[in-house]
């Protein structure tokens, strides 16, 4: 087995080795790689920028002065398969410090060839071309190394012995005379030209009033000229405006006036409409219920007559069966009646006296009832009289009125009466 190993972009991993002795190397940057547990090995290069400052001390020019040189180099190791594994041949298994002394010493050998064959007024005026020159001479021997030079520049160039700033004060000595003659040539130039400016300033001058007083009278006169068209013109403009608008004034009205025409008809038709809608809304909200009620109405009153007509004669016909009833009935009962009295009548020709004792004796409970109705009023009755003999005799006296009293009533004769007679005769 084995294990997976990943790389970042700013480093480059080798995995070297094999199954049966293979000396095959897989490069990977920015990825993953596999690699087999003790028959494989893996290591890792930086792929960082690494700045170097090569720097060379006292090394004489083509002019045999000895300068001291600074400059600053940023150089990376390049990522192209070939020359990426020409850098891992060469410095693999090397920190970051020891490859940036192997490419400074490289560089700065360089920087010192170059340094021999240029002057000092070539070094240090034009600095761009040097570093350009180190540059295209150091890179084919970095480049090999599987180093990419990305920039050089020279940061410092002095020496010990003045020659610069004695070369900077020569070039300054000479630009101050320059300076000085060209102030004086100039301060001469400038007071012959001033002079010559202030005559053709004063000749311009004299030429510009006059052209300016012609100026000046033409323009008054044109302007009067103006002026007097301008208030012609403004006359007839205002008279023109002014007619103008009254004739768009004439205009609006008459739009005006067909605007309420138009209105007037669209209302005209708006009332018709809504004299329609409103008789067809009275159709519809009065006269038809109205005549719907009358309707109704009418056929309640028909079946309100037909009821009464109906009732009527079922009344008519119910008092026809009462009366046919009652008639049935009191003929019956008169039937029954004339038999009862015809039957009473036999009895009491048959029996005679005895008949007639006992019609008198169930009619007498309802006389006594009678004549004993008005003490049904009376709480008590006192007998104002100290004579109990005169009371008998009251007794007795009432006793003996009451045939005539009966007879009186029923027309019944009681002392006829042979049982009435004896009790009456006893009496006495």
């Amino acid at each position: 087995m084995g294990n997976c190993h990943t790389v970042g972009p700013n480093e480059a991993l080798v995995v070297s080795g094999g199954c049966c002795g293979s000396d095959y190397k897989q490069y990977v940057f920015g990825g993953w790689a596999w690699a087999w547990w003790c028959i494989s090995d893996t290591q890792r290069i930086s792929l960082e920028i690494m700045t170097l400052q090569p720097r060379c001390e006292d090394v004489e020019t083509a002019e045999g002065v000895a300068l001291t040189v600074t400059g600053v180099a940023q150089v990376k190791i390049m990522t192209e398969k070939e020359l990426l594994a020409v850098a891992c041949e060469q410095f693999l298994g090397k920190n970051v410090q020891d490859i940036k002394n192997v490419v400074l010493q490289t560089l700065e050998g360089h920087l010192r060839s170059i340094l021999g064959t240029l002057t000092v007024e070539q070094i240090y005026q034009d600095r761009d071309q040097f570093a350009k020159l180190v540059r295209e001479v150091a890179a084919p021997d970095v480049g090999r190394m599987g180093i990419e030079i990305l920039s050089f520049t020279i940061k410092d160039v002095y020496d010990k012995v003045d020659y610069l700033s004695s070369l900077g004060k020569t070039q300054t000595a000479v630009v101050q005379r320059d300076a000085d003659i060209g102030v004086a040539e100039a301060e001469r130039d400038a007071g012959i030209r001033e002079a010559e400016c202030k005559k053709e300033m004063l000749d311009v001058k004299f030429m510009a009033d006059t052209k300016i007083a012609d100026s000046k009278r033409a323009f008054e006169l044109q302007k009067s000229a103006f002026s007097e068209e301008v208030n012609i013109k403004t006359a007839e403009a205002q008279l023109a405006y002014e007619l103008q608008g009254a004739r768009e004034q004439q205009k609006i009205r008459q739009e005006e006036i067909e605007v309420e025409v138009v209105q007037r008809k669209k209302q005209i038709a708006v009332e018709a409409q809504e004299i329609l809608r409103t008789d067809k809304e009275l159709v519809a909200t009065v006269r038809r219920p109205a005549e719907a009620e009358a309707h109704r109405i009418q056929q309640i009153a028909e079946g309100e007559k037909v009821k009464q007509v109906l009732l009527a004669q079922a009344e008519a016909e119910k008092i026809r069966k009462l009366g046919e009833a009652e008639a049935a009935v009191i003929e019956a009962m008169g039937t029954a009646e004339a038999e009862r009295m015809k039957l009473k009548a036999e009895a009491y020709q048959k029996y005679g006296d005895a008949a007639k004792m006992a019609l008198v004796l169930e009619a007498l409970p309802q006389i006594a009832a009678k004549i004993a109705a008005p003490l049904t009023k009376v709480d008590e009755i006192v007998v104002l009289s100290g004579d109990n003999s005169k009371v008998t005799s009251e007794v007795n006296r009432l006793l003996a009125e009451l045939p005539a009293s009966v007879h009186a009533l029923t027309g019944v004769d009681l002392a006829k009466i042979p049982l009435i007679k004896k009790a009456t005769g006893a009496q006495a």
